[in-house]
């Protein structure tokens, strides 16, 4: 299920929301966040969350989050909350279920059946979270379940990763960086989105701007956030830059010119360019329309 350049979406900014707090989910319509994570399961309190099952599902239900991404995040399936949510959320219909725990390509496949057992719709992605020492020894193997399966997305736990690994969140992340690449290079090899994973401190602008440039430049699709004062500067950050895309318009036309269809090298702007430069240009030109078509209809 991984998105063509005709399909796809901004996911720079990817916040996370409690689904106990009935305020908070009404106050997410208004936010300009690409995608909203409503969570049943860490930010949720075991004597809330049939609560918040209801609460969640209910606003899937009534709408009103205009072109922003709805995901509901479930709690693991083997636990005692995890099947209802699945099920709940199957009636709710957001636009994805977000998978805690995701260790092995069994456990993909097994919500796969899960949610075409409870004939989900047809769109109704899966998102896994990558949080485990064994899902990131597995990630190329749970990365390759997206070719029979909803698998769209992995979204980074650097919270529970580093907790795994009894690893420090220290500035630059050194510890991680060996997870998230293992992470990114799956993802990317069969067609995934991916997310990197939160900055916890909301009073450290400085740090939170640094990592998100810094997985901006991993290449990352974009971050999930904690808080709304983190969504402007995570959006502008994980942007195309207007020059880049201006530049790529360039490289398109001249490549679709009938005078260049057998070449496979053009000097554009003193640069030269191959024709691949070309097909990455289509999809950071998709990118950009995208962002703009969605801050025009808010």
């Amino acid at each position: 299920m991984s998105q063509t350049v005709d399909a796809i979406r901004p996911r720079r900014s990817v916040l996370f929301m409690p689904g106990s707090n009935a305020r908070a989910l009404k106050k997410a319509k208004t936010l300009t966040a690409d995608a909203l994570i409503l969570d049943l399961e860490d930010a949720v309190a075991p004597n809330a969350k049939e609560t918040a099952r209801g609460l969640v599902c209910a606003q899937v239900q009534a709408g009103g989050y205009g072109k922003r991404e709805i995901v509901v995040r479930i709690n693991d399936v083997s636990g005692p909350w995890g099947e209802d949510d699945l099920k709940a959320a199957v009636e709710a219909a957001p636009d994805a279920v977000l998978a805690p725990k995701v260790q092995s390509p069994r456990d993909v496949t097994r919500l796969n059946g899960m949610l075409d057992g409870l004939e989900a719709p047809e769109g109704m992605a899966l998102w896994a979270m990558m949080e485990t020492p064994a899902s990131i020894l597995h990630a190329q193997a749970i990365a390759a379940t997206a070719r029979d399966t909803r698998l769209a997305a992995f979204v980074m736990g650097t919270n529970d990763l580093s907790k795994e690994l009894s690893c420090a969140l220290t500035p630059g992340r050194a510890p991680l960086l060996t997870s998230l690449s293992m992470s990114l290079l799956a993802a990317r090899a069969h067609g995934l989105a991916i997310i990197d994973g939160v900055f916890n401190n909301i009073q450290d602008t400085d740090g939170f701007i640094q990592e998100c440039r810094q997985g901006e430049e991993f290449g990352f699709d974009g971050k999930t956030l904690i808080h709304p004062t983190q969504i402007e500067p995570c959006n502008r950050i994980f942007a195309p830059d207007p020059d880049e895309v201006a530049f790529a318009r360039r490289v398109i036309k001249a490549f679709d010119a009938p005078e260049n269809a057998g070449k496979g090298v053009l000097k554009i702007d003193g640069r030269m360019v191959e024709r691949l430069h070309a097909e990455q240009g289509r999809r950071l030109v998709a990118l950009a329309d995208a962002i703009a078509e969605r801050e025009h209809t808010e």
